[in-house]
């Protein structure tokens, strides 16, 4: 790490995690964590205690509360809003519950059901969500940069075709083999609502825009290329005017990192089964990185733990561009003091 951090356009230090994200020089390494804000924390146990999940995302005032819990107890270098991938979906007018997880009632599966899908106007079909990022603008510690996201097309097809959350998603995968056009305009309609809520985010003063990828990693190459990859090329475009930049989550997506090699975006986050050193490698030196700790090395004894970030670190290299995460969701039992030597630990070796 660098002590000569980058200065923005007023001569004020550039946030650390937003210089990584654009491969700059910084002071010390940024970390956050995805999941951030959620169940491992007492605090937000006692928010859920009042209201249920849904309501806690449609509520700007208390979805904003646990967005900056985090912030309060540890360090972290980014704070990332509060909200659900779905819900967008629920401002397009898809019905679904949370049982826990998202249950749609009806499942999209015709070419009518797609044709039927109305268009995202962010401003008017989820105004709680950008009204939540204004408040955590306003409140937000250190002026920590937040992060906003959405889940990417082919995730949040999965969940439509489904129906209901699965480990294979088979009946989403068919979908593309038995109506590869019918997926294509599906897909098509998500990259672009999710471009214009996302946009929608950066306007409300989101600082950097994240894409989910949770379940590409089940489709081979020339799949992921052909109807997932496509479809996240098609938002990323639509998002390249804003100067912000776009993080890419692909989970289980080793075999893929060739294929979202060239796709304009700033950061590539990946999950733990593969070290950093040769995601670097494949991406090359245009991309920076995000991850790549398994959640379950939280668990480990103090020194134990230690070990793991040091791995991930020199996985990492010294070069700029390197954003600590974990490679996927913090988990609810994990111990909130581990994550304070975590990030403790980030932060001194960094």
């Amino acid at each position: 790490m660098s002590a000569g951090a980058p200065k923005g356009a007023a001569g004020a230090e550039v946030p650390a995690f937003l210089a990584a994200c654009r491969r700059q020089a910084v002071r010390h390494r940024p970390i956050w964590i995805m999941r951030q804000a959620g169940r491992y924390l007492p605090e937000y146990r006692a928010l859920r205690a009042k209201v249920d999940f849904e309501a806690l995302t449609r509520t700007p005032e208390l979805a904003a509360e646990a967005t900056l819990q985090p912030l309060r107890r540890y360090e972290l270098d980014a704070a990332i809003l509060f909200s659900d991938i779905m819900t967008p979906l629920q401002g397009m007018g898809i019905q679904l519950s949370f049982e826990p997880g998202p249950v749609v009632s009806e499942p999209i599966r015709t070419d009518a059901q797609i044709e039927a899908l109305p268009e995202l106007v962010a401003a008017r079909d989820v105004p709680f969500v950008l009204e939540t990022i204004r408040l955590v603008r306003a409140a937000a510690p250190r002026g920590t940069p937040l992060i906003g996201f959405a889940g990417a097309p082919f995730t949040l097809l999965c969940y439509l075709v489904c129906g209901r959350p699965s480990k294979e998603f088979a009946a989403a995968r068919t979908f593309l083999y038995a109506q590869p056009e019918s997926a294509q305009r599906l897909l098509t309609h998500l990259a672009d609502a999710m471009a214009e809520y996302l946009a929608a985010q950066a306007a409300a003063g989101a600082q950097a825009l994240m894409l989910f990828e949770s379940w590409a990693g089940l489709l081979g190459a020339p799949e992921f290329t052909g109807f997932a990859l496509r479809a996240v090329r098609r938002t990323a475009a639509a998002l390249r005017r804003l100067s912000v930049p776009l993080i890419y989550y692909v989970n289980q997506g080793s075999h893929l990192m060739s294929a979202v090699a060239p796709l304009d975006v700033d950061v590539i986050g990946v999950d733990w089964r593969t070290g950093l050193a040769e995601v670097r490698r494949v991406l090359g030196p245009g991309k920076a990185v995000q991850g790549n700790l398994d959640p379950a090395a939280l668990f480990a004894p103090p020194e134990a733990l230690r070990r793991q970030v040091d791995t991930v670190l020199e996985q990492a290299g010294p070069d700029p561009g390197h954003i600590f995460n974990l490679g996927h969701g913090i988990w609810p039992d994990t111990d909130p003091d581990a994550v304070a030597r975590l990030v403790d630990y980030v932060h001194e070796r960094g």
